[in-house]
């Protein structure tokens, strides 16, 4: 008698508990896949599930809208101090249609400012930079040479023989007086405890974004600050695919790393300059305003440039409606690079689409990593996929591959921080700068095509002639396509 009771005491909290999984599910809006994945793990699983549940699939909802919060408390001393920029919107989207009418694309133009309130900027020196070996001795002399402010934001911070230089640049920089701030990702940083204290014992502020190690902040596990920027005296700007390591002078297991950055002098610092403010006022509560970290433009070369953010507590999934709108927008060439090929399901038909219309679709990646291959081998489901609507696929095969470009009709670019994959587009917090000059697509079209000199084309009939075991498991792996 008392084991019955107990059994239907049982059931019936089971019961209450798969409708409390369904209603909270259904009442979170996802795709109905997601909706019946998720719910398939809570009730399979319902301790683990949950566990999972609480690392791996809360959304936007998990989060607090911190930069929302910060861009409330903190915008109207941001928009006093980059005003200059509000009045001058108009101005340079008519220069744009008169004197780079190739690169007049008034919908990404609309896009950008209204999914991630990026306003446009236009007297800026852009240099795209490639490789460490480019991006490094500039970034160290901006640094030494600092007379106001410097401030970085890195997922990437090791230390290393390089990172070493940099804490010295800074720390020598800090005792004569310059305003130092470093920002890095807690599951990258990977400085020692002595190398963190001679910046702070200096009069460096350095601190970790996203601390999930906090208890409070166990949720948050799953979300990374996968951006790299730095902004010297609110007058030079960087962004791009390098973090701070050695590993991108000398990887191991590869023979180089490839990769690409930007550096920029004029107005599109600023807009690094505010994003950076952002992101340390969701970390410290710190308020860094004033005119003095936005110097003036010298330059008067008409270069324009907006600078994309997104991030899992942003409204619009920016970066990823980005990328989706520049595919749909190519109407003769695409080149599009990244190390990972995860797409969503938009941005894989935008793509499929793009190719069958019949734009030259072409598409690079790297074939491996130097540890873990799970990412590489589910992204050969996907290469299908678009190889059979006609785009051409290639792997890069000199070196690890780790750019993150896409560039539309040698017309506009863009050069950042986010990959082409799932993560990027709702997991991570990234920047990626938007460039509407043919000079420098064409620029990134010749290092397209200088880098598919160590490619080899990735078809769909050498992938057939693979075991049927190996392309299995190449489709289990797509299954963890969401948190790749």
């Amino acid at each position: 008698m008392m084991f019955d009771l107990l059994l239907n005491i049982g059931y019936v909290l089971l019961a209450i508990y798969i409708i409390s999984v369904a209603i909270f599910l259904i009442s979170e809006n996802r795709t109905p896949q997601s909706t019946f994945a998720w719910l398939l793990i809570l009730v399979a699983l319902p301790v683990v599930g949950l566990l999972i549940y609480l690392f791996l699939g809360r959304g936007s909802h998990a989060f607090s809208q911190e930069t929302q919060l910060a861009k409330q408390e903190i915008g109207n001393d941001l928009m006093r101090d980059t005003g200059r920029l509000k009045d001058r919107q108009q101005e340079y989207i008519d220069r744009i249609e008169q004197e780079k009418p190739a690169s007049f694309y008034r919908k990404i133009l609309n896009l950008v400012s209204e999914n991630s309130s990026s306003a446009l900027t236009g007297y800026n020196d852009v240099e795209i930079l490639q490789d460490a070996t480019m991006k490094y001795p500039r970034l160290l002399a901006d640094i030494k040479a600092a007379q106001s402010s410097v401030h970085l934001n890195y997922y990437i911070w090791t230390e290393d023989e390089f990172t070493l230089q940099i804490k010295e640049a800074l720390i020598e920089r800090a005792k004569a007086g310059v305003e130092v701030r470093c920002l890095y990702d807690q599951s990258g940083g990977m400085m020692s405890k002595q190398y963190l204290q001679d910046l702070t014992d200096s009069g460096v502020e350095i601190h970790p974004y996203l601390e999930y190690r906090a208890l409070g902040k166990l949720h948050t596990i799953n979300y990374r600050s996968h951006r790299k920027i730095a902004v010297i005296d609110g007058k030079i700007g960087y962004v791009g695919g390098l973090n701070l390591d050695v590993e991108q002078i000398k990887p191991p297991a590869f023979d180089r790393w490839r990769d690409t950055h930007l550096r920029m002098i004029g107005e599109a610092a600023w807009a690094l300059q505010a994003s950076f403010i952002v992101s340390w006022f969701n970390t410290t509560g710190q308020k860094v305003t004033g005119q003095k970290y936005f110097s003036v433009v010298e330059t008067k070369n008409f270069m324009p440039v907006q600078i994309i953010q997104s991030g899992p507590d942003s409204q619009w999934k920016a970066i990823r409606q980005l990328y989706f709108l520049m595919i749909m927008s190519a109407e003769k060439k695409l080149y599009m690079q990244s190390p990972f090929f995860i797409p969503d399901e938009s941005i894989l038909e935008a793509l499929k689409a793009t190719a069958l219309a019949g734009v030259d679709v072409q598409l690079m990646f790297t074939p491996r990593g130097s540890t873990y291959q799970i990412p590489y081998r589910a992204a050969h489901t996907y290469f299908k996929d678009v190889v059979k609507a006609g785009a051409k696929v290639y792997l890069y095969e000199a070196g690890y591959f780790h750019p993150k470009t896409l560039n539309i009709d040698n017309s506009v670019i863009s050069i950042g921080t986010a990959n082409m994959d799932i993560r990027s587009f709702s997991l991570n917090y990234e920047t990626c700068a938007v460039v509407y000059d043919e000079g420098k697509a064409k620029e990134l079209e010749a290092q397209f095509f200088e880098d598919l000199k160590h490619c080899r084309q990735w078809t769909l009939e050498e992938y057939n002639s693979y075991s049927a075991t190996h392309r299995f498991v190449d489709s289990v792996y797509r299954l963890t396509s969401p948190v790749l």
